[in-house]
């Protein structure tokens, strides 16, 4: 994911017709790396991505409502995400 553009990965990159769930963490407004995870509706873990240096992820999922927690060190952040088959939801987490 280098060179992804800001407030997300390169959409371009995006394969056709997939659920995609992707976003960037900060912290006081600059980007911070680490671990981003995905949980299931009933907070079961279903996948995790290290973020880029700028703090960037994406996961492909099937729709729904889903958890992403963001933990880098110094804290962690959660956010809920619906995600619709074959559309994008961009997420922006602050740690």
């Amino acid at each position: 994911m280098c060179g992804a553009q800001t407030g997300g990965p390169d959409a371009s990159t995006i394969k056709p017709g997939e659920t995609t769930i992707q976003g960037q963490v900060t912290r006081d407004g600059e980007p911070v790396t680490g671990y981003v995870r995905l949980l299931d509706s009933t907070g079961e873990f279903t996948a995790e991505v290290p973020t880029s240096a700028t703090g960037q992820f994406r996961f492909y999922a099937a729709e729904g409502t889903w958890t992403l927690r963001a933990l880098v060190p110094g804290g962690t952040a959660d956010r809920t995400v619906v995600a619709q088959k074959g559309g994008l939801a961009e997420v922006a987490i602050a740690v």
